[in-house]
């Protein structure tokens, strides 16, 4: 039987919701009040994350989909909505990757990254406005990434994708706004991060991946996204080393590509060889539950102070101005 009460802030669905960023997702948007629907492949690992749900007593269900599929997610959203009603946040968060150099990469590598990474935000937002836009209400959040800005070696599928995808949604929201739609899109762009990807993600790098940079614990990418899903944000950059990101690849566009040339390599590998014949997920999920972190908690970071400071300008600016005030006057 659903637990109905009259605070809860409605429905939220998740795609990629059974590890990584979107498990970090369903358990930050139940403990604040939502109930969830969680699109993922893993049966096992989706019914360990509705008990999670259901434990923070929040209304839970999932799908077994790929979001590849266009029709599947459709149809699940439709049955997301006869069971629990209309759908208030849609969170695209599906991902998927292959670290490997463009010269060893194969054609159904880039298409199956493309179809998962950036189809399957489209397909995502395609059923949401579907639902949406009749009711004229609703918020679609688009998980983007510093990468969604520079490509990287030996990530070029991902990055590629993450390009696409914002791409996509400037079109869609000036589409949005020229229609007067109240339906409300956001992009929340996400720095490095301790998420189980690395332990199954399909490469051909001598040692084992591991993210680059300054690492941050999935938690903080989820705090992101509900933030984005409860304000009318454009866009919000997570850490200061995505905001580094994107400006020094507008500014000085030939010098990151000459750094990364130096880094980008063994900043993305560990000193531990890889296995050949260890499974990944690209085509099938691996079996097992990974949960939302990484092998990297020692290194990862619980908290963005630039995340706190884009999520409280007011404060920021207000007590910028008081220093200010304070110091003008003192002279």
């Amino acid at each position: 039987m659903l637990k109905k009460t009259k605070t809860k802030p409605g429905l939220v669905v998740i795609t990629g919701a059974s590890a990584g960023v979107g498990r970090a997702c369903v358990r930050t948007f139940a403990r604040n009040g939502y109930d969830v629907a969680m699109l993922a492949r893993d049966k096992a690992r989706l019914e360990t994350a509705k008990r999670e749900v259901e434990a923070l007593g929040q209304n839970a269900i999932y799908r077994i989909v790929d979001v590849a599929d266009a029709g599947a997610v459709d149809m699940a959203a439709t049955e997301i909505e006869q069971e629990l009603g209309p759908i208030d946040v849609w969170v695209n968060n599906a991902m998927n990757s292959v670290f490997s150099p463009v010269r060893e990469m194969q054609p159904d590598d880039y298409k199956r990254v493309t179809e998962v990474t950036y189809l399957g935000q489209v397909y995502g937002a395609l059923a949401a406005l579907k639902r949406m836009r009749p009711r004229n209400r609703g918020k679609i959040v688009f998980v983007g990434s510093a990468l969604a800005f520079r490509g990287i070696p030996l990530q070029s599928a991902y990055c590629a994708s993450k390009h696409a995808v914002e791409g996509f949604y400037g079109s869609l929201r000036a589409e949005l706004l020229h229609d007067n739609s109240r339906v409300r899109i956001s992009a929340v762009h996400l720095p490095a991060l301790n998420t189980t990807q690395f332990g199954f993600v399909k490469s051909r790098l001598t040692n084992r991946a591991r993210p680059m940079g300054t690492i941050f614990q999935p938690e903080v990418a989820a705090d992101a996204i509900l933030y984005a899903a409860r304000h009318d944000r454009r866009t919000i950059y997570v850490s200061w080393s995505t905001i580094q990101v994107v400006i020094g690849s507008r500014l000085f566009p030939v010098l990151v590509d000459h750094i990364l040339a130096r880094t980008g390599y063994d900043g993305q590998q560990t000193d531990e060889p890889e296995d050949p014949n260890r499974k990944h997920n690209l085509w099938e999920p691996v079996p097992g539950d990974y949960g939302a972190h990484g092998e990297f908690d020692d290194q990862a970071m619980g908290c963005s102070l630039q995340l706190w400071m884009s999520k409280n300008k007011g404060y920021v600016l207000g007590g910028a101005a008081l220093a200010l005030a304070g110091f003008l006057l003192g002279k």
